[in-house]
């Protein structure tokens, strides 16, 4: 066994398909089922269940994946201590991104990796697209180095967080829809609404959620979508209201936009492991991020 069968086997069972973690190893599928029966004839236990359109972990597998995760992390710790010895950054940076990173709080996540490469060109940046809850999850469990989150909470259980921005979220409306010129509004104000919003592990969703329940107010979902253009055409056909960030919505759409007092706010925010050492490249991809954030939209 040497750290490439531990590579394989983590790709695996994290993409839950031989095929995916084929495509992100950079090898042929055959050579990824091929570790995986060795492994298994070495360490002389079933590793996967595969089915014809399914790959899970057996138990036995889930059961060493946390091991065979520490040990990838510790010797790339030890090629992070070579790479400082010697100077320069390399290596890859596994980052999470959300799925409105044009404008998330004003942070161009784009223009951060293109001056982070710019900066450091011998480290490569992965990039990884989810819901916030999701991903947060992902960087607890070493699957990704890094992510951009957008959720309410400025502190996040084994996460190292550094808060970029917290821009308030506003009430989006049909443009003759009886709220829609208002000076502001209130949660109570919305109550009955029919709402469009995104799924649960998205951050805005987890934002409108937690506001709603915290006033003691329903939050009724007329629609679940999964992309904010989608939700924007929705709401501007009068078919329901949502809460968001006003920079996540293209312009030129007929909508209009409301402050909300005391509404739903995020914390847009880089994350990293708490429980375990950041790579140095990692370490100054969360520098850049910090930099770009007071450029393009300072927290507050």
């Amino acid at each position: 066994m040497d750290l490439r069968h531990l590579d394989s086997f983590v790709a695996v069972a994290e993409e839950s398909s031989f095929s995916r973690a084929a495509d992100r190893l950079h090898v042929v599928q055959s050579a990824v089922s091929a570790t995986i029966r060795n492994l298994e004839r070495e360490w002389g236990v079933t590793l996967f269940h595969r089915t014809t359109h399914r790959v899970e972990l057996s138990p036995e597998g889930r059961a060493l994946l946390p091991s065979a995760r520490a040990a990838l992390q510790a010797a790339a710790a030890v090629g992070h201590a070579v790479d400082e010895v010697r100077g320069g950054l390399r290596g890859t940076i596994r980052l999470g991104i959300m799925q409105a990173t044009q404008g998330a709080g004003g942070i161009s996540v784009a223009a951060t990796i293109a001056a982070f490469a710019a900066e450091h060109p011998g480290v490569t940046v992965e990039v990884r697209q989810g819901g916030s809850a999701d991903q947060a999850e992902r960087v607890r469990t070493g699957e990704l180095d890094l992510s951009f989150l957008g959720l309410p909470d400025r502190d996040l259980p084994g996460l190292d967080v550094t808060v970029l921005a917290e821009p308030a979220m506003v009430l989006v409306c049909h443009v003759g829809h009886r709220l829609a010129e208002r000076g502001a509004v209130e949660l109570k104000d919305l109550a009955g609404e029919p709402f469009c919003d995104l799924p649960p592990a998205w951050g805005v969703r987890v934002a409108n959620d937690r506001a709603f329940a915290a006033a003691g107010l329903p939050h009724e979902l007329a629609y679940e979508i999964n992309d904010l253009a989608t939700i924007a055409d929705f709401v501007a056909h009068g078919l329901a209201i949502t809460i968001t960030l006003e920079m996540m919505l293209a312009p030129g759409v007929p909508l209009a936009r409301v402050p909300i007092r005391r509404g739903p706010r995020l914390a847009v925010a880089i994350a990293a492991p708490a429980q375990r050492p950041s790579s140095p490249a990692a370490r100054a991809f969360v520098t850049m991020a910090r930099r770009h954030a007071l450029v393009d939209g300072p927290a507050h």
